[in-house]
């Protein structure tokens, strides 16, 4: 099978000749970092997350993150933090977001045609509308905006819409990603940071237009929130969203819960990171936990969060080994 083909038997729980072997969040800058002391290449720049994935023997998957502030599709986040209190710093800010991608778009056109060849899998990320207005005005200040400002909120998220639309519309013409990621961090260790009236009111509406524009193209969506995801599942599940990741075990998510009470979503990560460093009979005990989830289909085996700089060179090489071993 192809890369291409393997991503999306695996979404639709079809079989496969073997799971994929990815990094979703590859690696923090201080784990690159140590790294270069350790014997990786001083060439592999953190920046070269794809180059290090291919040094590492990982499939070829390749992210552009398109920023709300820069034209720019790197895989990075840009921010502008706690800016935005009311209408008026919003209307005063707002000439500085949603740039014109149209140039850096380029970027993704010879990857259309490796994608198309099933050499690698392209896949975008845009930013949700909770990460963006929270991203704006500050967490403490969006949950009184909820309440106080709604239509502040929903202005927010309605030019965030419309952009997001148009990038896909851009897109269609250059190279249409396999998946899409949309970055939220809307659940921490206890659950959702909002409730489900507040999501019904202030995202469900955005989501099932950019779900509809997907659909149009074939683009699987995977909502990207740490913490703990189950009581947010039904929520994204009722609006159409595929999936989930990175289903992070420290804030005591369960994959084969999850599972079971839906067994239709897609699931990604899961791998705890906190193991790595702690010798192969516990990186073992780890993949031998997630095994029966691997056979359910549907989900795809990563790292929880990015390699911490806590694991040295030689245990990663442990891992990736014990990864296409249990991939097989």
């Amino acid at each position: 099978m192809s890369h291409v083909e393997r991503f999306r038997a695996v979404m639709r729980f079809e079989p496969v000749d073997r799971l994929p072997r990815w990094e979703w969040a590859m690696w923090w800058d201080a784990t690159i970092a140590r790294w270069h002391e350790e014997g990786l290449p001083r060439t592999l720049e953190f920046r070269r997350v794809f180059d290090i994935a291919q040094y590492f023997g990982l499939d070829p998957y390749q992210q552009f993150w398109f920023s709300t502030t820069e034209a720019t599709i790197e895989a990075t986040q840009h921010h502008i933090e706690g800016t935005v209190a009311n209408m008026d710093d919003y209307r005063r800010i707002r000439p500085r977001l949603y740039p014109d991608h149209s140039r850096a778009l380029e970027a993704m056109r010879p990857w259309a045609a490796r994608q198309a060849r099933g050499e690698a899998v392209v896949w975008a990320t845009l930013e949700g509308w909770f990460w963006f207005p929270r991203t704006l005005m500050n967490i403490e200040k969006l949950s009184y905006a909820f309440y106080d400002q709604p239509e502040l909120v929903h202005a927010i998220n309605r030019d965030l819409l419309e952009f997001n639309l148009r990038l896909l519309g851009q897109m269609a013409h250059v190279c249409v990603p396999t998946f899409l990621t949309l970055a939220e961090d809307m659940s921490y260790n206890h659950g959702p940071m909002i409730s489900r009236q507040i999501f019904e009111e202030f995202l469900a509406p955005y989501y099932r237009q950019l779900i509809a524009a997907l659909d149009d193209l074939d683009i699987v969506l995977i909502v990207d929130t740490d913490g703990d995801v189950t009581l947010l599942a039904p929520w994204l599940q009722a609006v159409g969203v595929a999936g989930v990741l990175p289903l992070e075990r420290q804030a005591g998510v369960d994959g084969l819960k999850l599972r079971r009470q839906f067994p239709t979503l897609r699931l990604i990560g899961h791998f705890d990171k906190m193991t790595m460093d702690r010798g192969e009979a516990a990186l073992r005990a780890e993949f031998e936990r997630l095994g029966p989830l691997m056979k359910t289909g549907g989900f795809i085996p990563s790292v929880d969060h990015q390699t911490p700089p806590g694991v040295s060179l030689e245990q990663y090489r442990l891992y990736l080994r014990l990864l296409e071993e249990y991939t097989r």
